[in-house]
């Protein structure tokens, strides 16, 4: 496989609880649940407050193959206000206030890599990762999924993306870790030792 030439524009681990501020610059005021230890709603907050607080809320990853047994990698934006430029699964982001883990896996991949499962069934939930540093204090589903069809980044989530063999992804986050999000970083291990 190449390397990140090969570009396609168009196409439970635990950590501990928050120790310090994060920081984050947002213009959407968006609002997310906050969880506690256990991953129960106990409030809401703006993303901008979970964020430069450190406060614990939800998050998913999809993971998509392709029928060679490829992953689908991002590249995200520059405009992002966390780990801008960096390397990144099929797609991910937060739940919003509210909504379950199924629906955010739904949601996000159609807006970020436009997949659409509505209607069907939703991605397989995979492994769960506790909220720690790496995950931006998030409690992470990471989910699967199988599509043989188009993809189509969103230009304002995504720079771009790139279909990869599993062995090469480990093989690009040892070598150059830093060009990936750590959440990635965090997951693709266990990805990769479900997949062996």
């Amino acid at each position: 496989m190449g390397g990140f030439g090969d570009l396609f524009p168009t196409a439970g681990f635990t950590c501990g609880r928050p120790a310090g501020l994060v920081s984050a610059v947002h213009t959407a005021e968006e609002w997310f649940d906050v969880v506690n230890e256990r991953d129960e709603v106990i409030r809401r907050a703006t993303r901008r407050d979970v964020h430069t607080q450190g406060l614990w809320h939800r998050a998913v990853h999809v993971m998509v193959f392709d029928g060679e047994g490829r992953v689908f990698l991002q590249r995200r934006s520059f405009s992002k206000d966390t780990s801008p430029g960096l390397w990144d699964s099929s797609c991910s982001g937060h739940l919003d206030a509210g909504e379950d883990y199924d629906a955010a896996a739904v949601r996000e991949l159609q807006e970020e890599i436009g997949v659409v499962t509505e209607g069907g069934p939703p991605p397989e939930r995979w492994f769960r990762l506790e909220a720690c540093e790496a995950t931006g204090w998030e409690f992470v589903w990471v989910y699967r999924l199988r599509h043989d069809g188009a993809v189509r980044v969103d230009p304002d989530e995504i720079l771009y993306g790139e279909w990869v063999a599993p062995a090469e992804v480990s093989t690009r986050v040892t070598n150059r870790p830093e060009e990936f999000c750590s959440s990635f970083r965090l997951l693709w291990p266990e990805v990769a030792r479900r997949l062996a």
